[in-house]
């Protein structure tokens, strides 16, 4: 138990002991980095550059972060990211010799004390013109001053809308020296191209790269070079939040333009359809129009609204015009012998069109038909033997009376009771047959209208068929097409 006890205790003092050490060792490394920021920034000036020659070129260099885009605004073609931005350069008035201050090699100090190169976005856009953020840089023992800087920007990015929501977007971000020339300060890639590894992932964009280009140009201004680095921010836009809320609707939407055709004439909605269709299509299009930049170039979605609205446009249009071919009546002429041919000998068997009433699973009701029809002729061949025979009775009664007249009044010499009983006959007997003439004409129109309507009415669901096949035809061909630009 002593031993235990006196184990504990002597590792309790050699753990006090180190404490005490490194309490001693930090207060001594902070009274000597006090005595070194004192001798340093006694004389020193942060409005000149630090190089002990003026021809003498300082090189800066730059290192950008991605850390995450907050957002891309393609009406006003700006984008805001969120950035690290690190510089570094090196100060010949800020060295030491460390073994003079207890291997002091580095301290931390505000960057207001030093001198900062003025490097800017070229392409900002923010009203914000603030001075830096004043982070603490540090300073080495060697005069390497190095200085992370947070920064969200905002810069002007050109956008091409023109495979939305399929596009692939390049923004720079070019940083320079504002007021320096090449001879004074050069701007050196720390990397060649942007690091990502901290990027946190954006809901709408993909980062597929962010190379880094150093460019050396002379203004008109100027004689002297001008160093800049550009970033080019590749991003490919996430298209899935598009493809279910504007794309897909409109594909849905266009194929109900086509079944408009295959309504029955009669009930009165097929212009109602494609009316509505047309206005649907018309909210989208103002839904993309509002988020897309007035520019020349109209995106992929836009196109194929226009596209799919014209197409609705015309089978509106071709829909009204195949109603009056529905609705002639008997005051049209008969269908030319042409359209006869083609469209009901040849296109009605193509798209399996029958009579108005018929269908291809009603065999019974055709042959009812058929047998109407025989009934019909039937009837009419039966009122042709009765107006012959009437009219034979008729001649025969004819004859008779004048016989009758003769033998009359070869006989007697006068007219009898039964004379004018024939002559009444005969006379109704003409009535008869006047009537029965007339009734037969009245039908006769009646089937000749009738038949002419049927034939408007087969000819017009016909080219409702044709069409609505066509602009099935064309609406997938659209829909894959723009597919097609997407992939």
């Amino acid at each position: 138990m002593k031993r235990n006890s006196l184990s504990s205790f002597s590792i309790s003092l050699w753990l006090l002991f180190t404490a005490v050490m490194l309490q001693a060792v930090e207060s001594a490394k902070g009274k000597y980095a006090h005595m070194l920021f004192n001798e340093l920034f006694e004389d020193y000036s942060n409005a000149l550059r630090p190089v002990e020659d003026t021809d003498q070129v300082l090189n800066v260099t730059l290192q950008i972060t991605l850390s995450q885009i907050k957002d891309m605004d393609e009406r006003n073609q700006i984008l805001s990211a969120y950035l690290w931005i690190r510089q570094s350069w090196y100060d010949a008035y800020l060295k030491w010799d460390k073994d003079k201050y207890d291997g002091l090699d580095s301290i931390r100090i505000p960057s207001n004390l030093v001198w900062r190169p003025d490097i800017v976005l070229y392409n900002k856009v923010d009203d914000d013109f603030s001075e830096p953020v004043n982070t603490n840089v540090v300073l080495r023992y060697d005069g390497k001053i190095t200085w992370d800087a947070p920064a969200i920007t905002k810069s002007s990015c050109v956008v091409d809308v023109s495979y939305f929501p399929f596009d692939s977007q390049q923004c720079n971000l070019t940083f320079g020296s504002w007021t320096y020339n090449g001879n004074q300060v050069d701007i050196v890639n720390s990397l060649d191209s942007g690091d990502l590894s901290d990027f946190v992932e954006d809901v709408e964009w993909e980062i597929h790269g962010m190379p880094a280009v150093k460019n050396v140009i002379t203004y008109g201004c100027c004689s002297e070079p001008y160093p800049d680095v550009t970033f080019t921010l590749i991003l490919k836009r996430k298209s899935s939040f598009y493809i279910f809320n504007l794309l897909l609707p409109c594909i849905l939407i266009s194929f109900l333009a086509p079944l408009g055709f295959y309504l029955p004439a009669d009930s009165g909605e097929k212009v109602s359809l494609g009316v509505t269709v047309l206005l649907a299509l018309t909210v989208f299009q103002l839904m993309v129009a509002e988020i897309m930049p007035p520019s020349e170039n109209v995106p992929l979605i836009g196109k194929y609204y226009i596209a799919t609205m014209t197409m609705i446009t015309a089978s509106t249009a071709l829909t009204i015009i195949i109603m009056n071919l529905h609705h002639c009546g008997s005051e049209a002429k008969p269908v030319p012998q042409w359209a006869r041919v083609v469209i009901l000998d040849y296109m009605s068997k193509i798209f399996f069109v029958y009579d108005v009433g018929e269908n291809c699973t009603s065999p019974k009701r055709e042959k009812e038909e058929e047998r109407k029809l025989e009934g019909d002729d039937g009837c009419e061949r039966r009122h042709k033997v009765v107006r012959s025979h009437l009219s034979n009775n008729r001649n025969d009664d004819c004859d008779l009376k004048e016989k009758l007249n003769g033998n009359l009044h070869k006989s007697y010499g006068v007219h009898g009771e039964n004379v004018r009983e024939t002559v009444n006959c005969c006379s109704c007997y003409k009535m008869l047959i006047k009537n029965i003439e007339y009734i037969a004409n009245c039908v006769r129109d009646h089937k000749a209208n009738r038949a002419k309507g049927i034939e408007w009415k087969k000819v017009a669901k016909v080219m409702d068929r044709f069409f609505m096949w066509i602009f099935f035809i064309m609406v997938f061909f659209m829909s894959v097409l723009i597919i097609g630009k997407a992939a």
